[in-house]
């Protein structure tokens, strides 16, 4: 019986000596990869499609872009086919389209297409691919990116 009572004292003891020393450590946050200088920070498509390459800095200009939009245009093909990474939400549903092509500038606007009716919507905002087509390859003009929005 003596033994009996010794073991459950010695449970007893290490029972409530278990709950201080069992503690987790913290959980470690995931490793982010670090977006270019002036690339907003929810952006999540970092790298042009496949295939496509992405222009650089100093041939676009995101100036007339709303703060915090997506940052990246590239090339495809032979150099007639532009995209860019919109940005849509709710339900809305974005597209791209050339407003001008000059002879040093190209000017490609993001069109965000919202329903002429109200109805229910997701709040989410979402980063689409978008494409549209050149009359000619873009060669070293500069593509100048601005955004709209527009009833359907």
């Amino acid at each position: 019986m003596a033994v009996g009572a010794g073991v459950l004292l010695v449970l007893g003891s290490a029972c409530g000596s278990s709950q201080g020393t069992n503690a987790q450590p913290a959980p470690q946050a995931p490793a982010t990869t670090q977006a270019p200088a002036g690339t907003p920070d929810r952006q999540p498509a970092r790298t042009p499609p496949d295939g496509a390459k992405q222009l650089p800095a100093k041939q676009v200009d995101y100036s007339k872009l709303p703060k915090g939009f997506p940052h990246m245009v590239w090339l495809d093909g032979d150099g007639k086919t532009i995209g860019a990474v919109a940005q849509e939400g709710g339900c809305g549903r974005a597209s791209a389209e050339v407003s001008d092509e000059g002879a040093d500038k190209v000017i490609l606007t993001l069109v965000e297409t919202q329903p002429a009716k109200p109805r229910p919507c997701t709040m989410d905002l979402r980063y689409p691919k978008v494409t549209t087509q050149l009359e000619l390859p873009l060669g070293n003009r500069t593509v100048v990116v601005q955004h709209t929005e527009r009833k359907a």
